[in-house]
């Protein structure tokens, strides 16, 4: 009855990068899911360890966020319709969720020319959520970051990055955090006291949806069968905004860097090989991951493992992003603070946990557990 009376409270999900493919995804889906127009394939929070945690039904989830591009979600959800993203039907059946989703969009920044200190763009963001908040009444926002990948900022730069004025605004507002991109966010070394300080609590960075995930399951199996890694080489080949933003080499620097940490963590040193990621605007919202592993066997023979993943981006994520806003909501409103490392399960650079999938999801479940006994 506590937990039935719990999840029937508003809570707003706020989203950087409100009008990408991820974000129009998720609203969509989240829509679809509530009306009962299609099952929940892919949300963790919809199978049964997590019926009695108190987490706030899809139903109960309001959307807003901010975004420099200007395509209307209904818009956008045609242009996924026509690629193959979304299924057919789906944008006009809930093109009412869309629109009100829409509405609630703000400008984000800075664009070329905008003169606003980052103290300013800070304070403009933190009143786009608190707006938000109030005038929708809601229990409490949260806020995932969504955008296109950026690079890393420089040592020497003297002006946080986009990515960072955003998480220091929804620090400022009181809202949970999630950094579903391998931007900076939180990591910002300008802002470690404000998080610290903030009490709020937060996870990750870089979302976990397709190679790593592979090789977070994968890694662990040579360990524990006790076969030396010798090399392990990927490419990737993908699409779409995420395609675009990760032809930049610092942009895709960034996004290795976590696909690398997953093998290091798990077999303890980092095996020869690198990571591609090539832009093929062709494929759209869709990506291919290739995985080449040499790896040694009994007596010294030579083997090698070969994987191929193919998948929807924006399906992918969705679900997942759907996921964390639960989870997170329903973190702050028992009372937990700070990074959470039992949400690894979603994050190639999580904060904290172990770094093997089974891991990540056992530590998942007692997370489950201890939201389910929180009151």
């Amino acid at each position: 009855m506590f937990a039935e009376r719990r999840a029937d409270r508003r809570v707003g999900v706020w989203f950087t990068g409100a009008r990408g493919s991820v974000a129009t995804t998720a609203v969509a889906g989240c829509a679809a899911v509530a009306a009962g127009l299609h099952p929940p394939t892919g949300m963790v929070t919809e199978t049964p360890p997590f019926a009695s945690s108190g987490l706030p039904s899809p139903a109960s989830l309001v959307f807003g966020g901010h975004d420099t591009a200007v395509c209307p979600l209904p818009k956008r959800a045609e242009e996924l319709t026509a690629a193959g993203v979304l299924p057919h039907g789906l944008a006009a059946a809930v093109r009412a969720e869309l629109t009100a989703a829409d509405t609630e969009i703000r400008p984000g920044g800075p664009l070329p020319g905008d003169t606003r200190t980052d103290e300013a763009l800070i304070t403009a963001f933190t009143s786009d959520i608190t707006d938000f908040t109030r005038r929708h009444d809601l229990d409490r926002t949260v806020v995932i970051n969504l955008a296109s990948t950026e690079p890393a900022p420089d040592a020497d730069a003297v002006r946080l990055p986009p990515s960072s004025l955003y998480a220091a605004a929804a620090l400022r507002a009181g809202c949970p955090y999630a950094n579903f991109t391998p931007s900076t966010g939180l990591r910002a070394d300008a802002l470690a006291g404000t998080v610290a300080a903030s009490g709020l609590p937060h996870a990750g960075r870089d979302g976990k949806t397709g190679q790593t995930l592979l090789r977070s399951v994968l890694a662990p199996m040579f360990v524990q069968r006790a076969l030396p890694v010798r090399a392990w080489s990927g490419t990737n080949l993908l699409g779409g905004g995420d395609g675009a933003a990760l032809a930049d080499p610092a942009a895709a620097a960034a996004k290795n860097a976590g696909k690398e940490r997953v093998l290091a963590d798990v077999l303890g040193h980092v095996p020869e090989g690198e990571v591609h990621i090539d832009d093929v605007p062709a494929l759209g919202d869709w990506k291919t991951a290739w995985d080449h592993i040499a790896f040694d066997g009994f007596l010294g023979s030579r083997m090698v493992l070969q994987t191929i993943w193919q998948g929807c981006d924006s399906a992918l994520a969705a679900p997942l992003v759907l996921d964390l806003a639960r989870l997170l909501a329903r973190a702050h409103e028992a009372g937990l603070t700070g990074p959470l490392p039992e949400l690894a399960f979603y994050f190639k650079d999580p904060d904290g946990g172990p770094a093997a999938l089974p891991d990540q999801y056992a530590a998942l479940l007692s997370f489950a557990e201890r939201l389910r006994d929180a009151r």
